[in-house]
This record gives structure tokens, sequence and C-alpha cells, in this order.
């Protein structure tokens, strides 16, 4: 586990939870290429902020990552709605572009 991982738990386990530290934490996990954990807390950040796009976007790597492309697919299809909302047009392109590689995987395109 690297110092910045148990950093992050350790503000955690103090009680400071939040969509943000959900996120550093998720993306830390998926940097060290441990999905399983990355998920947990991208769901949690996510949970704590539906609106979270760059968390969605993130959650999908991980649910790819972990074989899941279902799952993959929901969590993009949200982060894009919510990346729309907010008029954030980086992530909407980079979610397109997930989306449009996923259905060429499953033969779509």
């Amino acid at each position: 586990m690297s110092i910045a991982i148990r950093n992050f738990e350790a503000l955690l386990a103090q009680g400071k939870d939040s969509a943000l530290l959900r996120y550093t934490l998720g993306k830390a996990y998926l940097d060290q290429e441990q999905a399983e954990n990355a998920r947990s807390h991208l769901q949690q950040a996510t949970a704590l902020d539906p609106d979270y796009s760059v968390a969605w976007k993130l959650l999908g790597k991980a649910e790819l990552a972990l074989g899941d492309t279902v799952a993959a697919r929901r969590a993009w299809q949200q982060g894009l709605a919510c990346a729309h909302a907010r008029g954030d047009a980086q992530v909407v392109k980079e979610l397109q572009v997930f989306l449009r590689r996923l259905d060429k995987q499953a033969g779509m395109a």
C-alpha cells in the first residue's frame, strides 16, 4: 500500500468522508491496479455526489478492469448525463470515446 493511500485511508478512518476523498482513494487504488478497492471507493463517491461525472468515469474504468462491461457502460452513461448537465465538455468527449470502444468490442459499431 502506498503512503498516499495510507494517508487517505487515515483521513477516512478519522471520519472525514467526502466524495472527493473517496474519488482520490479510488484513483489511487486504480493506479495501483487494485480495481476491487477502487470500485468500492468510487461507488461511495458517486453515492455521496451523484453529479460527480469524473467519479463515474473512473468507476467505469474500475468496472472494466474487473471485466464487468455492463457495469462499466452503466457508470459511463451516468457520467455522460452528469457531464452534459454540468457542461463539462472534456468529460463528455472522453466518455463518448469509452462508450464507442465498448460498442466496438461488443460488435455494435
